[in-house]
């Protein structure tokens, strides 16, 4: 059964989902765990980016088959309702939580897997992953956990809507050339170079980097005049900070700034 490790160094907290026998595939608790974890994040200033990756080659295949997709069939519509609901809630913590996440993606990134990787803030991804919307395969909709939403805003409207019609695999060549990946990088270097990405910007101002984070996700929603208006005060607060009066002051005697998230 997968189990999640939580391990923070450099102010960056590296979530890996850990049970490489099961291609690190998804438990009721796993998604309880995570959950809870990733809501803890806006308590807990010592963490500034968060790394998410799998152990042994993969990302993660999705809701582990004899875990959950089998009893799911059992349920009654309540309890149905509940578990969506509850995985709709760890996607509504990815996205709430002030710190950029950052997702390392090799090998298997399907079902749910994929989503949480799609709920990330950034993806590094190899050639060698393979990224699918799977819930077509098995009777369902393509609209779980924000897909619907989400998807088409990083890849597309046709794009998105492929995958989820198919729940055919994107090569990791084919997902960076569409957008869902920021980077490619060989499978022994991906890990470094995620968690090098996540220490820049925990070395970043954190209020700043808060700010940006909570109004991408704010702004979705709104008509371009609020959005203008929204940034206009956000910017506003963010320059009533120190960290600002501090990368001015480096910039006058020719230094780089040491932001501390204030």
């Amino acid at each position: 059964m997968t189990e999640a490790r939580y391990e923070t160094a450099d102010n960056v907290l590296t979530v890996t989902l850990d049970g490489p026998q099961h291609k690190n595939s998804l438990t009721f608790e796993l998604y309880a765990d995570l959950r809870d974890r990733f809501r803890a994040l806006n308590a807990d200033a010592s963490v500034k980016a968060v790394v998410l990756t799998g152990a042994g080659g993969d990302f993660c295949s999705g809701g582990d088959v004899g875990q959950i997709i089998g009893p799911l069939t059992q349920r009654s519509a309540e309890g149905l309702l509940a578990f969506t609901q509850m995985t709709g809630d760890l996607v509504h913590a990815m996205r709430a939580c002030p710190q950029p996440v950052v997702a390392a993606v090799d090998g298997a990134c399907a079902g749910a897997g994929a989503i949480l990787a799609m709920a990330s803030d950034l993806r590094f991804g190899t050639e060698r992953s393979r990224v699918a919307f799977l819930f077509v395969r098995v009777g369902l909709a393509g609209c779980d956990m924000g897909a619907c939403a989400m998807l088409p805003r990083i890849i597309g409207f046709g794009r998105a809507s492929e995958l989820l019609y198919t729940g055919r695999a994107m090569s990791g060549t084919q997902a960076y050339e569409w957008g869902f990946y920021n980077e490619l990088y060989g499978p022994d270097e991906l890990l470094a170079r995620a968690s090098d990405f996540a220490r820049t910007i925990a070395r970043g101002p954190t209020l700043a980097h808060a700010m940006t984070k909570r109004m991408l996700r704010e702004e979705w929603a709104m008509p371009l005049d609020d959005a203008i208006d929204a940034e206009a005060r956000a910017q506003a607060f963010c320059m009533e900070s120190n960290d600002f009066r501090r990368a001015y002051e480096a910039f006058m005697l020719k230094r780089s700034p040491q932001f501390e998230g204030n």
